[in-house]
């Protein structure tokens, strides 16, 4: 079973950047698609990013697309980074994953990643 760790949150100021980390157990680079999601206090759970095996494709949720980039190392890493940051981007973040490339529907849907970090807090001041 995959354990995953994220870290690299924090409290920023509106405008400012954040580089999460989320390391696993095992190598994943080639065999797991990775996403980032996000959880703000009494909201849903929301998608924010997914990288699939060996990088080879990206895809990034509207609410973060033209400021964030995720990327993956050859081993067991992703990243997300995100620039111009806002208040309404403080969330709980959670590094996901699921073995296998994901088809287009499914790399956005929490409910298709089976291994899940703790979750890294991200709190942006206006």
């Amino acid at each position: 079973q995959v354990q995953l760790v994220e870290s690299g949150g924090g409290l920023v100021q509106a405008g400012g950047s954040l580089r999460l980390s989320c390391q696993a157990s095992e190598r994943t680079s080639s065999d797991y698609t990775m996403g980032w999601f996000r959880q703000a206090p009494g909201r849903e759970t929301e998608f924010v990013a997914a990288i699939s095996p060996f990088g080879r494709d990206t895809y990034t949720a509207d609410s973060v697309k033209g400021r964030s980039g995720i990327s993956r190392d050859y081993v067991n890493s992703v990243f997300l980074e995100i620039d111009s940051l806002r208040p309404e981007d403080t969330a709980v973040y959670y590094c996901a994953a699921r073995a296998g490339p994901a088809d287009y529907a499914d790399y956005s849907t929490s409910g298709e990643y089976p291994y899940w970090g703790q979750g890294t807090q991200v709190s942006v001041s206006s």
